[in-house]
């Protein structure tokens, strides 16, 4: 297909699968037509039973569509973004049409490039602070997609967090199909997908949360005493603000990257809704939470794998890949 010539296209769609996502599922299909990219949910790659409604398969497909809006407008061309373009179609998430010249910003260059750079590191941490300026451009980056990110030590919440994050950690060790399910994600030789071991972290000697890929060969190893600890929110939990919270995901770990940081997840609370709920009352009732992370300083780590492009991108018309 002609479209996926163009180096403009190839190298948004390369950009975009470095997105995060939970068990490395990668559950995006990308859509062409000329000058258009369809961001579509993959629906055979949601999680039945740590994510079967699909919410943080569309926080990472929004981070995929941020990946793609960077890119674009790296290459110097603009993009112009809906939303969810089709109704009687759920799966398609987003259209992304590329416009007319650009200037690429500073920030749109620096983000584009942290975007290889970018991977989460389940590994400790240092103990030196984040400092000012930079939390401060990570809550920015958070509310220019429309979120807010919630940083629990500035809070005074984070022990009570953690406490959560514990919680829901238990609770899927005893579930025996969550185990199993994070078991099948998980990759005793590189793949394509899934996290492999050697991206895991090592076992906890010591720390205020749970790891959850662990290399359980490892020596045990302790992490930061005072981690720095996020909660990104929304106003709505509808599915669109899903994708939003996304986009403004993946704007604060490129900001984070950026800056020299590292971050990885904590998803058990946003995976469990009683716990999920229990935290948006913890944070105040309003607003929703859509992820948790934590930022810091960090050793160096092991990026995950990624399918192919041809594999996730295919004919908009044809429905064939290109």
């Amino acid at each position: 297909m002609v479209l996926t010539r163009s180096p403009v296209v190839a190298d948004a769609l390369r950009a975009a699968v470095r997105a995060p996502s939970p068990h490395n599922s990668q559950p995006w299909i990308f859509e062409l037509a000329p000058d258009t990219i369809d961001v579509v949910l993959d629906e055979s790659r949601i999680l039945g039973v740590c994510d079967p409604q699909a919410r943080e398969a569309r926080l990472a497909c929004g981070a995929a569509l941020l990946n793609l809006r960077l890119a674009i407008a790296a290459a110097g061309r603009v993009s112009e973004v809906e939303l969810a373009p089709e109704r009687e179609r759920s799966s398609l998430l987003a259209r992304v049409t590329l416009g007319p010249r650009h200037r690429p910003t500073v920030i749109e260059r620096r983000l584009a490039a942290a975007i290889p750079r970018r991977y989460s590191n389940r590994r400790p941490f240092t103990d030196e602070p984040v400092p000012l300026h930079v939390r401060t451009a990570a809550r920015e980056a958070a509310r220019e997609e429309g979120a807010r990110l919630v940083l629990l030590d500035e809070a005074g919440l984070l022990e009570a967090t953690a406490g959560l994050i514990r919680r829901a950690d238990h609770v899927q060790g005893l579930d025996a199909a969550f185990q199993r399910e994070l078991r099948e994600w998980t990759r005793q030789t590189a793949e394509d997908d899934g996290v492999p071991t050697y991206a895991g972290g090592p076992r906890s000697a010591g720390g205020l949360l749970p790891g959850r890929y662990v290399n359980e060969g490892g020596v045990p190893r302790v992490f930061e005493q005072d981690p720095l600890v996020a909660v990104l929110t929304m106003p709505n939990d509808a599915p669109i603000s899903q994708v939003r919270a996304g986009c403004a995901m993946q704007r604060v770990l490129l900001t984070a990257t950026d800056a020299g940081l590292s971050a990885s997840f904590y998803s058990q609370p946003i995976e469990i809704s009683a716990v999920r709920a229990e935290l948006r009352d913890l944070l105040g009732g309003t607003f929703h939470p859509q992820t948790v992370f934590r930022l810091g300083y960090g050793y160096p780590g092991v990026k995950t794998p990624r399918r192919p492009i041809e594999e996730v991108a295919r004919d908009r018309n044809a429905g064939e890949r290109p």
